[in-house]
């Protein structure tokens, strides 16, 4: 099945009416922040971006999880041949590629867990696994926000962790990266980015 804006928006659609949350509206955000930023980036497809982005969480459609949307999105993916869409499910959550720097509870059987941690070990990152990772720190539900106040917002919900600090510090890192490519501050790219994290 190709992969296209229509086939992503509708596989959105059909996993918020399996799962309903706050994750659908983030997910949209998400997407957007990559568009958003990818459109200035010349090495990027901005529609790529946007699809990656919108599919980044579908392994939700399972029911509510913790890493386990993980590998519930990458089979989904792979299930249609959406190879990239499938690293990113799972590559998302790992920006520091070592499984042990996961903040979530792998609610997940050994032989997933031991897939998993291969999986994200020998993966080769590129631009759009480290897109999406930044933009899935400035996506809440209800819109854009500085990356502090989604630090703060997951910290929260999930508690501190031994890798938190590096995992904001390659986020930072990423941000910089991104900002030199784009060769502006990505908040100018988010609309109501204020607004949103002043809320």
């Amino acid at each position: 099945m190709e992969l296209n804006i229509q086939t992503a928006e509708l596989a959105l659609q059909e996993a918020s009416r399996s799962n309903p949350g706050p994750w659908v509206d983030h997910s949209r955000y998400v997407a957007e922040a990559c568009r958003n930023i990818a459109a200035r980036c010349s090495n990027l497809s901005a529609t790529q971006a946007y699809l990656y982005g919108l599919l980044h969480d579908i392994g939700r459609h399972a029911g509510v999880s913790s890493e386990r949307h993980l590998i519930d999105g990458y089979r989904y993916c792979m299930a249609r041949g959406w190879e990239k869409a499938a690293q990113i499910c799972i590559s998302h959550a790992f920006m520091i590629q070592d499984i042990n720097s996961s903040i979530g509870e792998f609610d997940v059987s050994e032989d997933d867990y031991l897939f998993m941690k291969k999986f994200v070990a020998d993966a080769v990152y590129d631009d759009y696994d480290r897109l999406v990772q930044l933009c899935d720190a400035l996506a809440l539900p209800t819109g854009f926000c500085l990356l502090e106040k989604r630090f703060v917002d997951v910290t929260i919900r999930y508690g501190l962790h031994p890798a938190t600090i590096d995992r904001w510090k390659k986020i930072l890192e990423f941000k910089a990266r991104f900002e030199a490519q784009a060769e502006c501050s990505i908040y100018t790219l988010l609309p109501g980015v204020m607004e949103n994290s002043f809320r």
